[in-house]
């Protein structure tokens, strides 16, 4: 039942943004966080007494709303590009890491017995390989006795930031998924079923027989779903822990990054993790409402103070200091605070 409560979560913080008093904080977005910012924001309300409002709706959603200037920030697992937040005026930040796993709905197997490699799931999620008892699956898990069953592939239906990751995985080790799919928060699926959110993967996951969907680790985790190991850019079978989204995370170069724009997958190193992601915050640098944007900004601030054990505890990597104080002095150049 705990994607139900999951769900349900979801739901009754999408539906306070309206219920809200004036001084709670507003923001709608990726679901990919939402774990994270739930906590947080239960801690931020005992500590301080201000509250958070998070619609968990999608990055594509949280991107527009934020746009539009119904919420004080948007949030996005898919980070815009320096000259599209020029465009529209904001500015940009990553707040925390995390991975992005495969998960399978096939009995008897236990989580991280399965083994995949990228374009294998490439090849799955093109429609080329339909059933579990696949030679290319076979040969990747010579110990598991694969059923003849068909593959059901679950991919998000919404614009998400999460399908952006997985994509971009997809991309950089499947030219046949470049090609064909590309790389984008929405694409146009080859088959399978759709679902929206973190949430609707993992609950069909966990309903269909045969399944195979990708979500945001903690998703899994809560879920008690089946998640797959991988073989990553090393060619070394690695399982999804908080040392290998560390070992992905140490390559990024949040310094050179233009509007800490960057991107994790497929990094090199033994020990990483293949499909590990940053999700980032939106906010404009010339708000409308000053007072609500320097409460946003006390939010944030607050969770790279006293938020990372919450989120090791959730298996989301907390930014390292140095980029916090990077972070720190990109509001106070470009955010407007008086």
């Amino acid at each position: 039942m705990m994607f139900m409560k999951s769900i349900l979560t979801a739901a009754a913080l999408a539906v306070g943004v309206s219920m809200a008093s004036a001084a709670d904080i507003s923001g709608a977005g990726a679901t990919f966080p939402f774990p994270i910012y739930a906590k947080w924001a239960d801690s931020y309300k005992k500590d301080t007494g201000n509250g958070l409002n998070y619609q968990s709706i999608g990055s594509g959603a949280g991107i527009k709303q934020i746009r539009a200037k119904t919420v004080t920030f948007g949030a996005t697992d898919a980070p815009l590009k320096p000259e599209e937040l020029s465009k529209d005026g904001l500015a940009q930040w990553p707040m925390v890491m995390g991975g992005i796993v495969a998960v399978v709905n096939l009995e008897g197997v236990k989580p991280g017995d399965f083994h995949i490699d990228g374009p294998t799931l490439a090849n799955i999620y093109l429609g080329k390989i339909t059933s579990w008892n696949d030679p290319a699956l076979k040969a990747l898990n010579p110990k598991l006795d694969l059923p003849n069953l068909p593959i059901v592939p679950i991919h998000r239906a919404d614009g998400s930031g999460t399908t952006f990751n997985f994509t971009y995985y997809l991309g950089e080790v499947s030219p046949d998924w470049k090609s064909k799919v590309g790389v984008a928060t929405t694409v146009d699926w080859p088959g399978g079923i759709g679902a929206k959110g973190n949430d609707g993967v993992a609950n069909n996951v966990a309903t269909t027989k045969g399944a195979i969907g990708y979500v945001e680790y903690a998703y899994a985790k809560q879920n008690k779903l089946t998640h797959a190991s991988m073989v990553n850019k090393a060619g070394k079978v690695v399982e999804p822990t908080l040392e290998a989204f560390q070992a992905a995370a140490a390559n990024a170069d949040w310094a050179n990054a233009p509007d800490f724009y960057q991107i994790l997958a497929n990094q090199p190193g033994d020990k990483s993790w293949p499909m590990t992601a940053a999700t980032f915050i939106l906010m404009y640098k010339s708000p409308a409402n000053v007072a609500a944007s320097n409460d946003g900004l006390a939010f944030f601030k607050w969770a790279y103070e006293k938020g990372d054990k919450m989120a090791e505890d959730l298996d989301y990597i907390p930014m390292p200091d140095n980029v916090v104080k990077l972070v720190e002095a990109y509001w106070a150049k470009e955010i407007k605070q008086n």
